[in-house]
C-alpha cells in the first residue's frame, strides 16, 4: 500500500468517527429503599461508642461547687413542760422585804453568809418543792405554775399571801424580872421563846419588856426571786428526792431503791446506822410516800452489816 493510500484510509476513518453519535454516560440507578432495608442498614451500622468525658480534679470540684446546696435539717428541739401543780421541782429562791431590800431568806450559801443570816445547822442549795403542797409560802406556792424551768422571775407578795397582817393582839408586855427568872436577858431585836412560842423583844424599860408575837414580816411586802433549776421525773427520782428531805447531808446515792408492785424497799446505807433521830426520819419517808404514791402499801427499810 503506497503512502497516499494510507493516508486516504486514516482520513476515511477520521470522517466515521466524527460522523458516529456520541454515547451518553449511563446514570446510576437509584436504590430503593424500604422500611425494611432503612431498618436492615441501621442494624448493620457499627454502633458509635459513646465518648467518654474525661473527669478531671479541677472539673469534679466545680461541679461540686455549681451544685446547690441542701440545707441541713433543722434538729427539732424536745418542748419543756412548763411548771405545773404536782411537779417534784429543786428551787432555787431567794426572798427580800420589798420595802428595805432585807434578805430574810436565801438558798445560796454565799449570799446568807453576806447577808448575815446563815445558818450552820441549815443544808444549803436548790429546795425540794411538790407544787401545791404548802412547801413554800402561799403566795409563792401559787405563782410557781406557769413558770419555765432554768428561767429566773421574780414574784412580789402581799403580806395576806406571806407572813400575815399584824395583830395588835399579839403584842404583850411583861415584867423584866419575868424574863430575868427564865434566863433571859432581853435586848432589842432579840428573839426570846416564851410559853411555847417565839416572840421580838420590841423595848426594854421602866422595869418592862414589850415582846411582839406577830411574825417579824408580819405586814409587810416582800418578793423572791426564784429559778425552777431541774424538776424529778420518775417514780425513784421522786422517793430519792423526799428521802433527801428527811435525812440531810447524806450522798443520796448511797441509798438503794427497789420499786415493788405494793412496797417500796429502801437500803439505809451503813453510813447513818447510828444516826441522830434516824428513826424519825425514816417516819418521815414513809409518811412522805404513801402521801405522794397511793399505790404504794409498804415501805420495807434494810440495813445491811457487812464483814470489815
Amino acid at each position: 500500500m503506497s503512502v497516499d493510500d494510507k493516508k486516504d484510509l486514516k482520513e476515511e476513518e477520521s470522517e466515521k468517527a466524527e460522523a458516529a453519535p456520541e454515547e451518553k454516560p449511563k446514570k446510576a440507578t437509584k436504590k430503593k429503599t424500604t422500611k425494611k432495608t432503612a431498618s436492615k442498614a441501621k442494624k448493620e451500622e457499627p454502633k458509635k461508642k459513646a465518648a467518654k468525658k474525661v473527669t478531671t480534679k479541677k472539673t469534679a470540684s466545680k461541679a461540686k461547687k455549681a451544685e446547690p446546696k441542701k440545707k441541713a435539717a433543722k434538729k427539732k428541739e424536745p418542748v419543756v413542760e412548763p411548771v405545773k401543780e404536782g411537779d417534784f421541782l429543786l428551787l432555787e429562791m431567794t426572798g427580800k422585804a420589798v420595802e428595805t431590800g432585807e434578805v430574810f431568806d436565801t438558798t445560796d450559801e454565799e449570799l446568807a453568809k453576806v447577808e448575815g443570816i446563815y445558818d450552820e445547822n441549815r443544808t444549803y442549795g436548790p429546795r425540794l418543792v411538790v407544787v401545791g403542797e404548802s412547801y413554800v409560802l402561799k403566795g409563792l406556792d401559787d405563782k410557781l405554775p406557769g413558770l419555765k424551768l432554768e428561767e429566773s422571775a421574780e414574784v412580789e407578795i402581799p403580806p395576806e399571801d406571806a407572813f400575815g397582817e399584824r395583830n395588835l393582839d399579839n403584842v404583850r408586855t411583861l415584867p423584866f424580872r419575868m424574863l430575868r427568872s427564865k434566863g433571859v436577858n432581853p435586848v432589842v431585836g432579840q428573839q426570846v421563846e416564851m410559853d411555847g412560842r417565839t416572840a421580838q423583844v420590841r423595848s426594854v424599860g421602866a422595869g418592862r419588856v414589850q415582846l411582839d408575837y406577830n411574825h417579824p414580816l408580819a405586814g409587810r411586802k416582800i418578793v423572791y426571786e426564784v429559778k425552777p433549776a431541774s424538776r424529778y421525773e420518775g417514780e425513784e427520782e421522786k422517793i430519792r428526792a423526799l428521802i433527801g428531805r428527811r435525812f440531810f447531808g447524806i450522798d443520796l446515792a448511797l441509798f438503794k431503791i427497789k420499786l415493788l408492785k405494793k412496797k417500796v424497799r429502801i437500803e439505809i446505807p451503813e453510813e447513818i446506822f447510828f444516826g441522830e433521830n434516824i428513826q424519825i426520819a425514816k417516819r418521815g419517808v414513809a409518811m412522805d410516800i404513801h402521801r405522794y404514791f397511793e399505790d404504794v402499801d409498804e415501805i420495807e427499810y434494810n440495813e445491811i452489816i457487812k464483814r470489815s
